[in-house]
């Protein structure tokens, strides 16, 4: 961006998310940073939850070394606290989190003794507050994404197709599926910003099939857009190929195979995006640094793909990409909810 400096409208944005998280004059508020997180996002949580009235604190751990061989980049899964029960006590202790580390804590190993506490956590995604502030979400969006998780909670198998090729099936029973509209008020709950997104992460051996990503879908772990088709073979929940004659599917092979790790080639979850707010061309406009790609999850309309980690399948694996795809159909129990990249009017 063109100046990293504090702007109201920025405080604005933070307290109307806060406000949606139920905090209040007086509540205190655990802000949870490391050395390498967002300073600007830091910054205006700070300001926002004094504006408001509350008590924050900060909780600032060194950001951990790298034990990978690999880059790790948007995996939900963030390490910087290390297990430190002193810090853990702490989040359990302050009653909302305000969550600025780089990979956030939606999947990190210390979330549900957090969570049992009692402790509500917001995740402020690793974007500028650019971003942040052109998706404050809004009720009408938190009663769609509501429904459509109650419809997957429901759903016996997802079917998504395409003109590319695809044709995957995802037994969904017994499936645990995740709401995020961009908030959470109640008691041991998490929710990030942006949000708009439902996510469902399927038992062990139910996914199967053909995954064609075409030109213009997006691997957001890399933060590009594609410009080959790579052609991936799902059998019981794993890759067992994935072909494609151009860098995008000679990367995605090298990294998935740098992990040395089964796990990292296994169905970590599915789903779309809702959020109307949510700008497919969001890449485009940042660079690199200023953007963790949670945008490009919400987009309405695309099909959610990701790899690695799955505790619901009893799978674990720090490797994970995030594959937001275009143009797909995706029925549910025969019902298209998405046609063709089009999110339907079916969750009122």
């Amino acid at each position: 961006m063109f100046a990293d400096r504090i702007e109201a409208k920025w405080i604005d944005a933070f307290c109307e998310i806060f406000e949606r998280c139920a905090v209040k004059s007086g509540d205190t508020a655990a802000i949870l940073s490391e050395t390498q997180s967002r300073a600007l996002n830091v910054h205006l949580a700070e300001l926002a939850l004094l504006r408001i009235g509350a008590r924050p604190f900060h909780i600032v751990v060194p950001t951990p070394r790298n034990k990978q061989i690999v880059p790790i980049r948007s995996t939900g899964a963030s390490e910087a606290i290390q297990r430190l029960a002193p810090v853990v006590s702490a989040l359990q202790q302050a009653g909302f989190v305000v969550d600025c580390t780089m990979e956030g804590l939606m999947h990190a190993v210390e979330t549900p003794e957090i969570l049992k506490s009692g402790a509500r956590i917001l995740v402020i995604s690793n974007e500028h507050p650019e971003a942040l502030e052109r998706m404050v979400p809004d009720s009408a969006l938190e009663k769609r994404v509501r429904a459509a998780a109650k419809m997957l909670r429901g759903t016996k198998r997802m079917h998504v197709s395409s003109k590319a090729g695809t044709e995957l099936e995802v037994d969904m029973a017994g499936a645990s599926t995740v709401g995020v509209w961009g908030w959470t008020d109640k008691p041991g709950t998490l929710a990030h910003w942006p949000g708009g997104i439902v996510v469902s992460f399927p038992k062990s051996g139910t996914v199967n099939g053909t995954l064609v990503m075409a030109p213009g879908d997006i691997n957001l772990t890399f933060k590009r857009y594609l410009s080959s088709l790579v052609r991936m073979t799902l059998q019981n929940d794993y890759v067992t190929h994935l072909e494609g004659e151009g860098a995008d599917a000679a990367m995605m092979r090298a990294y998935l195979a740098a992990w040395g790790d089964r796990e990292a080639y296994a169905v970590s979850h599915v789903g779309f995006g809702m959020n109307p707010g949510a700008r497919y061309e969001a890449l485009t406009m940042y660079d690199q640094r200023d953007t963790n790609g949670t945008e490009l999850r919400a987009v309405a309309g695309n099909f959610l793909f990701s790899t690695g980690a799955n505790e619901f399948a009893g799978r674990y694996t720090a490797g994970h990409f995030d594959l937001p795809m275009m143009g797909t159909t995706i029925e549910l129990d025969g019902l298209a909810v998405v046609r063709e990249g089009v999110l339907q009017d079916v969750f009122g």
